[in-house]
């Protein structure tokens, strides 16, 4: 494959990944969260605990910005704030039960409705995706 087709080929996929992830995102609604809010939530469950300072570079916001994201996680009880253990000046932020809950059952409502959609696809097609969400799990490393 030449470089035209690659480039053609990271072009669609691109596309198609970002089509997939909006389409996907409708299911987020049940969460009750803002997409800014959810989206860190994510990165906290993800991550475990962080700092505030992490969080916002990880999000690409500015750590006010962050700040007051954070603020309405805590007052959700989704997230808490947790003194470091060498340096009480340190918080991390954590998810609780109920954010990890949350994000749980995002993750699954999502899985749904890809199933959803995997099952208009002939057993060929599923079996040739599922060969390639290998090649994209290498792809993302």
């Amino acid at each position: 494959m030449g470089d035209g087709q690659t480039r053609d080929v990271a072009a669609r996929l691109h596309s198609a990944s970002i089509r997939l992830l909006r389409t996907l995102r409708r299911e987020d609604d049940g969460s009750g969260l803002s997409a800014p809010r959810l989206s860190a939530l994510s990165w906290i469950v993800a991550e475990g605990p962080v700092s505030l300072a992490d969080l916002a570079a990880a999000e690409q916001v500015r750590p006010p910005t962050m700040s007051r994201i954070v603020d309405a996680l805590v007052e959700r009880g989704l997230v808490s704030r947790v003194a470091a253990p060498r340096d009480r000046r340190s918080v991390r932020i954590m998810a609780t039960e109920d954010g990890a809950k949350l994000m749980a059952g995002g993750g699954e409502r999502r899985v749904r409705a890809l199933v959803g959609r995997l099952h208009k696809l002939a057993d060929s097609e599923r079996r040739a995706l599922a060969r390639g969400v290998e090649i994209l799990e290498r792809v993302a490393r």
